[in-house]
């Protein structure tokens, strides 16, 4: 596999996400949810280095099922903390055809928050699905498939401390090890 960002560039890129945030939003209280699974690794490191009041939350949504394309959207927002009257931070680990981030902010208004923002630590430069576009972002990337620091291929890879682009050798050893 082949390193796109090593572990000190991501520090480096997720420090210059908190920044970015803590100059929009200031001293105002927030909440921030976590859009899982990807996301769990750039949320955890996030939220530590924000300096304002936060309350903290999680939506699980996938769209990646067995595979390198996306798919059907499901979200289960079960387990969501009450945003009536509140901003919030959407935090993702990427966006690539940015469905993902379009319904959950949908849902986020449709709940009451005052307002939403997005956060991801990936930009996939490629021909998007919608309109909008994250407010914050880490890093923009080419149109690869990456693991790495949250994303996984088959729930694999997402311990790496590295961000990574599998060849199709390693992608089809990877699905070849999962049915096993």
């Amino acid at each position: 596999m082949r390193t796109l960002l090593s572990e000190a560039e991501l520090n480096a890129g997720v420090q210059k996400l908190a920044s970015e945030i803590d100059s929009h939003y200031g001293i105002r209280p927030l909440t921030v949810i976590a859009i899982m699974t990807g996301s769990l690794v750039l949320f955890a490191d996030l939220i530590r280095r924000l300096s304002m009041p936060q309350r903290v939350g999680v939506v699980q949504a996938s769209s990646y099922r067995g595979g390198t394309t996306s798919g059907q959207l499901q979200v289960d927002d079960a387990m969501m903390i009450e945003v009536k009257g509140r901003d919030v931070l959407l935090v993702d680990d990427i966006f690539d055809t940015g469905k993902t981030l379009d319904r959950v902010s949908g849902m986020m208004l449709e709940h009451g928050a005052t307002s939403v923002q997005t956060a991801v630590l990936l930009h996939k430069l490629t021909q998007h699905s919608v309109e909008m576009r994250p407010d914050f972002v880490a890093f923009e990337i080419p149109d690869e498939f990456v693991v790495g620091y949250g994303l996984d291929y088959l729930d694999m890879y997402r311990n790496l401390p590295y961000l990574a682009v599998l060849s199709p050798a390693e992608i089809e050893a990877t699905a070849a090890e999962s049915e096993t």
